[in-house]
């Protein structure tokens, strides 16, 4: 079988590259030529469907998409450092057959332990669209999210195995740790930087969590999972009238082993408005805690599940938090990452979540 060469820039892409991509795929077709245009709005990586023309018969579809790293130096940087490429490219080799979560199908994956370059090849899941995180959703949006996540966390639900892998966020392998004094440091960069547009009351929750940290992030001793760990619109696709899943997730750079409340609340908690979450949050938490039991998953009870839920409402503004301060600024990520905040913020005072964290 052809050795594939991993390419991490779609500028070095050829057609003889794609030919052999898609027969180690199963797929039969010489490509011609192709066109390239960047999609979606990742922050770390960047997507590029390619349209495919072809020299004569083929099975291989007409459209795919890659994903490489990030062109700006400074996202790139953080990918390499936060281990992100490694561990996409190692969810989707090793995590994902063991799992029942829909994502795009993997044509190629390919990562180097020494340069951390990476590059996958995919399945393009058009006419899907993307979800927006600044928008939001409506609630049947998100119980297919509920359903979906259920299908991550289930299947591996309590697998002790996973503790033992070094590239799993989370996992008492992991090389890397995000200590108090690192998130301190995180939380002044993010509120000098956006204090003009949170309240005194945002601020002043955060100010008074980070003094928490510790003890929110150290003091789990609850079952855990795979997690996806980034789990919000941004990194969803749903189906439309015209074809697509009905809903397919992107973005494994932050795969981790953990409390699977994490992935819900952190999803809720931003990707509803929060007139919305209210109204629906403890029907969709439901929806979540039923589609664990079709798992099998017995050791978690509501009170459990309910209790970490609202202790995870600030996971989203974490993330807020330490992303912002990782990545290249744009405008929208900054739309981004305060709608994270805020949102998230509302979640915990609507949940008393720092009282629940100072008591742990």
């Amino acid at each position: 079988m052809t050795t594939i060469p991993l390419i991490d820039n779609p500028d070095d892409v050829t057609a003889d590259w794609i030919t052999d991509v898609l027969a180690h795929a199963g797929y039969t077709g010489t490509v011609a030529d192709f066109t390239k245009k960047n999609v979606g709005t990742g922050q770390v990586g960047q997507n590029v469907r390619f349209a495919l023309s072809f020299a004569g018969d083929h099975t291989a579809p007409d459209t795919i998409v890659g994903k490489f790293p990030s062109s700006d130096p400074e996202s790139r940087a953080a990918g390499v450092s936060q281990l992100t490429y490694k561990r996409e490219a190692n969810f989707y080799r090793h995590i994902l057959p063991t799992v029942e979560i829909q994502t795009p199908v993997p044509l190629f994956v390919a990562f180097d332990d020494d340069s951390h370059n990476f590059v996958l090849m995919m399945e393009d899941l058009a006419p899907a669209e993307q979800g927006d995180q600044i928008t939001g959703c409506d609630a049947g949006h998100a119980e297919l999210a509920m359903d979906q996540i259920a299908k991550l966390h289930g299947p591996r639900w309590g697998d002790e195995s996973l503790d033992d892998i070094e590239w799993l966020s989370g996992s008492s392998k992991a090389s890397l740790s995000l200590t108090p004094d690192l998130y301190m440091f995180f939380w002044n960069g993010f509120k000098d930087r956006y204090a003009d547009r949170l309240t005194q009351d945002e601020l002043d929750l955060g100010t008074e969590f980070s003094g928490f940290f510790e003890r929110y992030a150290g003091t789990y001793d609850g079952p855990r999972c795979v997690t996806h760990g980034d789990y919000r619109l941004d990194n969803m696709l749903f189906g439309t009238p015209d074809g697509g899943y009905p809903l397919a997730v992107v973005d494994w750079q932050t795969v981790g082993y953990g409390p699977g409340a994490l992935d819900v609340s952190y999803f809720i908690g931003a990707g509803l408005l929060p007139e919305d979450r209210r109204a629906h949050e403890k029907a969709l938490v439901e929806r979540y805690h039923q589609g664990l039991q079709s798992f099998g998953v017995a050791d978690y009870s509501w009170d459990a599940l309910w209790h970490d839920y609202r202790r995870f409402s600030f996971s989203g503004y974490v993330m807020a938090v330490i992303a912002s301060m990782l990545v290249g600024r744009t405008e929208r990520g900054d739309d981004m990452f305060m709608a994270m905040a805020k949102r998230h913020a509302q979640q915990a005072f609507d949940h008393d979540a720092l009282t629940l964290v100072k008591s742990l």
